[in-house]
């Protein structure tokens, strides 16, 4: 009789206890008793942990199992340490020293014009002559009066050499002879001025006075003579760069209107602040074979601000923004099988960015594997698959 009570007890306890498993979460908190409440939440915990395992297990099957997986694909390369320049753009213009107007130096009229728009000048080569005015006949007449002169001033200097005649003779005699060489000279060089030379071999560029019209110095333009051969980009740097930039500082030169850029160096610093702008002014040559290059383009200065040797540069769109602000990437770590593995979340800091390229200055390592395509949509842990070869980017 006491077996069949006992056996009736615990089947209620049973009974009990199954039914308390059953009740819903709503119905439990519904009792207001704080101690069923507690073991209502145990009692979900504890299942929880013991799905999780199950499910774990079951993944892993189907990892092992299921051939037709479908893994993310992404595309990913190997850090290497290498050498990142940054590069500050500034816009500068192409010009030349050697590029001027041609004034008279003597007035006339212009008798002849010996070249046409587009000639190629040697130095010193003859553009035009002007109308001496009568010079050329003054000048026979004082190089006749120079030689008498100059025959008198021989003779007499040979009789004193003899003791034959007075000083005063002698110097009279010579200083005839000075003065009249003099004259000759100051009309030669009067006279050349009726010549005008090329000052730089170059090219005709412009021919603004006509043959047969009146010239004076200073005023009449006559030519405009160019050369490409020594051309420079000029450009206002600002002034929070004098620190950083100098002669010898490695610059690119962008020209875009001809499609060309060239390396080069800062081959003048100016020594002044302009006050208006903070800026000063620096000179970087560049070469013209081709003479495509022309005064007055507009060019680009790239001026190297900053460098270092061994760095970590990812590209700039490998980078993500968390919730907090910090910059991120994933990292692949592989698997059984180089081309499986899983994403890994690294928080990165940055530095200078130029050319899409970026530098980390600390959260990443020489060899590891970024993922440099595909990780928009990544989840730490998440199994990915690459399509390309680490290295090949």
């Amino acid at each position: 009789m006491k077996k069949i009570i006992l056996l009736f007890f615990v089947s209620l306890a049973i009974i009990s206890c199954e039914e308390e498993k059953s009740k819903s979460v709503d119905d439990v908190i519904a009792t207001e008793d704080l101690s069923t409440i507690r073991a209502k939440k145990s009692e979900l915990s504890s299942r929880q942990s013991e799905l999780a395992t199950e499910i774990d297990k079951l993944e892993d099957a189907i990892k092992r199992l299921d051939t037709t997986r479908q893994l993310t694909l992404v595309r990913v390369d190997t850090i290497k340490g290498q050498q990142f320049r940054h590069f500050a753009e500034v816009q500068g213009d192409v010009a030349t020293d050697e590029n001027i107007i041609i004034y008279p130096e003597f007035s006339g009229l212009l008798t002849r014009v010996y070249v046409e728009e587009g000639d190629r000048v040697r130095k010193g080569q003859t553009l035009a002559t002007i109308d001496d005015g009568g010079l050329r006949s003054q000048l026979a007449q004082l190089e006749a009066q120079a030689a008498l002169a100059k025959t008198t001033f021989e003779r007499q200097e040979r009789l004193w050499k003899q003791n034959i005649g007075s000083e005063i003779q002698y110097l009279e005699a010579k200083t005839n002879y000075e003065s009249m060489q003099s004259s000759v000279n100051q009309l030669k060089s009067q006279l050349s001025k009726t010549v005008v030379t090329a000052p730089f071999t170059g090219t005709i560029d412009e021919v603004i006075s006509e043959q047969g019209e009146v010239v004076n110095p200073g005023q009449s333009q006559l030519f405009r003579l160019v050369s490409l051969d020594d051309m420079y980009v000029e450009a206002a740097v600002p002034e929070n760069y004098l620190g950083k930039v100098k002669k010898g500082t490695t610059v690119k030169v962008q020209i875009s209107s001809v499609n060309k850029e060239f390396n080069g160096e800062v081959s003048q610093v100016s020594n002044n602040i302009n006050p208006n702008n903070r800026s000063f002014m620096v000179k970087v040559k560049i070469p013209n074979g081709d003479g495509l290059i022309k005064p007055n383009q507009i060019a680009t200065l790239k001026l190297n601000d900053y460098t270092s040797e061994n760095a970590i540069v990812i590209p700039e769109s490998s980078i993500q923004k968390n919730a907090l602000g910090e910059s991120l990437v994933y990292i692949f770590e592989p698997g059984d099988s180089n081309k499986q593995g899983t994403a890994k979340k690294s928080v990165i800091e940055t530095g200078y960015v130029y050319n899409d390229s970026i530098e980390v200055t600390s959260g990443l390592k020489n060899n590891e594997i970024l993922i440099t395509e595909g990780s928009k949509s990544l989840r730490e842990g998440q199994e990915v698959q690459i399509n390309n070869e680490p290295g090949n980017e």
